[in-house]
């Protein structure tokens, strides 16, 4: 009988605790149960409550136990594909039972990743363990959706974009991207951001904790704190943008600096509903 949550999460952190594991055999069984309930989407890295997002250390730590525990094993799929990594977190071998749509061309998806059902992913992109990514979402070409990262409902990830991971430290939030979020091509989100449900953000965006987020409409500066990542608002519509700089060299005449900052421009209405209808038809 597999181990509820709270059992599992003891045994996790009991073994993540030694510095040695004197008997890897008899930790991997726990660890596969561990993985099993990842990949179905039972735990997850981080997770919404009471309005909240709260970290799950525990699963961060049980991730990090299975690249401990795991062998590098050479795998093969028939004579075209052929990589080694470690037996621990295979790629997934999806199933019409899945119910997502994996479109040929190189994709992966990896071992302790949920993918829920009506997900769409385009060839190629990647997506690693200890992700979530809800119902509905689009994984477009070259894209990536890291370790731990939390992707909402009804999500578009375009082109070339990037939503990063954070397994480490444990105790810091993964990237996160509520419900209805557009991600325009070559974006990057990183360091924990944590992006508002149905924001859009412009094609070549980019967002990390060191990065302000300036508000046009509201007047606000968005700034990451030690305690807290960079926020995006919900209903924000953020694009690429620059800023001077105002001291030293860069001011100067000669050089005449600006630095790169998102901005937000407006919160999503009509006209920003019309322009991403499209999205449905590809689905």
């Amino acid at each position: 009988m597999p181990n509820s949550p709270s059992t599992l999460k003891l045994a996790i952190e009991r073994l993540a605790a030694r510095e040695t594991i004197a008997s890897p055999d008899e930790a991997r069984p726990v660890f596969f149960e561990f993985r099993s309930a990842l990949t179905r989407g039972e735990i997850r890295a981080a997770q919404k409550v009471g309005g909240r997002w709260i970290v799950n250390p525990w699963v961060k730590q049980g991730i990090l136990l299975g690249f401990r525990l795991g062998e590098l094993q050479q795998m093969s799929d028939g004579d075209v594909l052929s990589f080694v990594d470690k037996d621990t977190f295979p790629a997934r071998r999806l199933t019409v039972a899945d119910r997502v749509r994996l479109v040929p061309g190189g994709s992966s998806i990896r071992e302790g990743a949920y993918v829920a059902p009506s997900v769409i992913c385009m060839p190629p992109m990647f997506i690693n363990v200890g992700a979530y990514v809800d119902e509905g979402s689009m994984i477009d070409s070259h894209a990536l959706v890291g370790s731990c990262a939390q992707v909402g409902k009804r999500v578009h990830v375009s082109a070339a974009a990037q939503v990063g991971g954070v397994i480490e430290p444990i105790n810091a939030a993964p990237v996160v991207i509520e419900d209805d979020v557009l991600i325009g091509g070559n974006c990057g989100v990183y360091e924990g951001t944590l992006v508002g449900a149905r924001a859009v953000l412009g094609a070549g965006t980019i967002l990390t904790r060191s990065t302000p987020l300036y508000d046009l409409v509201r007047g606000e500066i968005y700034r990451a704190t030690p305690e807290h990542p960079l926020e995006v608002p919900e209903n924000a519509v953020v694009v690429p943008g620059s800023r001077a700089v105002k001291k030293g060299k860069g001011k100067s005449d000669d050089w005449n600096l600006s630095l790169y900052t998102p901005v937000i421009v407006k919160y999503r209405d009509e006209k920003t509903e019309r322009g991403i209808e499209l999205e449905e038809w590809l689905r």
